[in-house]
């Protein structure tokens, strides 16, 4: 047993350098990136910046949960051989995986990606060697090792590579991984205007392992346009941070940006960014993802943002998991549209779904979904109720997933131990078309047919049901203070299912899931559940 667990080593895979100067700049910099803060931060989608000091992951790791780095008189502990200087266990590594292509450490041409997925495995059975073997202070066994991974943009393609295709890297060192962080990785590849998808035959900087066609060859996927599917390792154990802000990354003076489009992270579109795969039941998951109006780099970048790193330590070091679903049972038409559909004539209306949530007592989100940072959801009302035999029926596989949120009781501001969040969802009125014709009689732009901020606390309860006992209420009824007490009942593992199947895939530990009811009684409304779910998380 690790008596450690949830505190593992971290590994830091970097992302892309496309000439041989950011090469040469990347492995001068000991961190390689993960040592860079950030003084600015964009509050608002207006542009307006307010001076916040965020002093970058490692330095936070260090100070706030004990981390060291591995870099001692100016060697590098896991490479050299200092039998005198044990690592401790709670280390984060840089994986200097460009050194290979640097003139100054290697010969100045850079191996292809596969390689780069080997030497990701070759280090993580030396740092288990290190760590464990000859090594007291530590108090691991090299069978209870294990590592975190994270990375940013083209470090999570090395990191899939390794961990999802058996041809590069050892079984052994795969199992070693607990969980694995992404920032702005484009899983699914990089598309631009024009062009799609990067050509194969673009071999500039080696920017064609963004080619989907080359990624299934690295990722041992068959080809095809989906290359996001994770493999021989569980989704859910994948965290995948989305970036919303194209405006900030000024690569290429904005060239990138303009032909990554709106809806990116001026690199990355969102909807490359993240990944899904068979659950333990064999059913199709999506990852875990947060998004958060952040640039692929640069000052407003994504790594060096206090949102990420708070994603980043809650998914590594947090005790819940808590994702909330819109079971959505009726949608109210306008009385001239429902009069229509009535009368036979088609009647078309597309639905988007805005949601943020925050902690108690941060000034940052965890998560946030907008329509004017193009990152809202989407769903039309065919989406949502198709019409089958003649009737409409709500469709459960098109209900909007909110959000995943990881929750850590030890930073609780509560004496009790608590641990609270809200959300602010919105549905937006949407554009009517009747006979192909838009309706706008009775449209008011970026208004909204259901807005609810719900306030959700859980307390450590050992008598209550799955250990939480757990209050919400509305931010408009009780201010600051959820005063209902949620019904709870048991749920599955993630991807659901009962208990014996659960044992049988070997399930995460099974968890409690309660209802809020959402009912409007005007037209247009909205008439569903919120179905909230928690499971303990380590």
């Amino acid at each position: 047993m690790n008596t450690q667990h949830p505190y593992h080593p971290i590994i830091y895979v970097r992302g892309f350098a496309a000439t041989q100067g950011e090469i040469e700049e990347t492995v001068a910099d000991p961190y390689m990136g993960f040592n860079i803060g950030s003084t600015k931060s964009r509050m608002a989608w207006t542009g307006d910046v307010k001076r916040f000091y965020f002093e970058s992951p490692l330095v936070r790791l260090m100070s706030d949960h004990k981390y060291e780095d591995v870099f001692v008189g100016g060697e590098d502990l896991v490479a050299a051989e200092r039998t005198d200087r044990p690592i401790p266990y709670k280390s984060v590594i840089i994986y200097r995986y460009y050194d290979e292509a640097s003139k100054d450490f290697g010969k100045g041409e850079t191996p292809p990606i596969e390689r780069f997925a080997k030497g990701l495995g070759e280090l993580i059975l030396r740092l288990r060697d290190k760590l464990c073997k000859d090594n007291p202070v530590n108090a691991v066994t090299t069978a209870d090792f294990r590592v975190h991974l994270v990375a940013h943009s083209m470090g999570g393609l090395v990191c899939r590579a390794f961990l999802q295709n058996p041809k590069l890297g050892s079984a052994e060192a795969r199992a070693a991984v607990d969980k694995f962080f992404t920032y702005a990785t484009p899983h699914n590849g990089i598309d631009m205007r024009i062009v799609r998808n990067v050509p194969g035959w673009l071999s500039f900087g080696d920017v064609n392992n963004f080619n989907r066609e080359k990624m299934a060859g690295y990722l041992g996927l068959p080809k095809g346009d989906d290359v996001s599917i994770v493999k021989n390792f569980p989704p859910e154990r994948i965290f995948n941070l989305v970036g919303t802000n194209p405006r900030d990354y000024t690569v290429g003076s904005g060239i990138s940006s303009w032909a990554a489009g709106d809806a990116s992270d001026g690199l990355v579109r969102i909807d490359n960014a993240t990944t899904h795969g068979p659950g333990p039941d064999g059913k199709d998951v999506n990852s875990p993802r947060a998004f958060v109006h952040r640039s692929h780099s640069g000052h407003y970048g994504i790594v060096n943002s206090e949102e990420g790193y708070q994603n980043l330590t809650r998914f590594l070091f947090g005790a819940l998991r808590v994702d909330g679903i819109l079971d959505i049972d009726e949608i109210t038409l306008p009385e001239e549209v429902q009069t229509a559909l009535d009368d036979g004539k088609e009647v078309r209306a597309s639905y988007q779904f805005e949601i943020a949530v925050s902690v108690r007592g941060c000034q940052w989100q965890m998560t946030r979904r907008e329509v004017r940072e193009n990152s809202a959801m989407f769903r039309t009302y065919d989406d949502l109720f198709p019409k089958k035999g003649g009737k409409r029926t709500p469709d459960r596989s098109q209900s909007p997933h909110l959000f995943s949120v990881f929750l850590d009781p030890s930073k609780s501001v509560e004496a009790s131990g608590s641990v609270s969040f809200a959300f602010d969802l919105k549905v937006l009125v949407p554009d009517y078309e009747v006979a192909k014709l838009l309706l706008l009689k009775s449209h008011y732009e970026g208004g909204y047919i259901l807005r609810e901020l719900i306030l959700v606390e859980a307390f450590p309860d050992e008598a209550a049901l799955g250990g939480w006992r757990i209050k919400y209420g509305y931010q408009d009824d009780n201010p600051g203070k959820p005063g209902l007490d949620a019904v709870t009942r048991r749920v599955g593992g993630v991807g659901g299912g009962d208990a014996k199947a659960d044992a049988a895939a070997k399930a995460p530990p099974r968890g409690i899931a309660f209802d809020i009811p959402i009912a409007q009684k005007t037209k247009p409304g909205l008439k569903g559940t919120l179905r909230i779910e928690a499971r303990p998380w380590s």
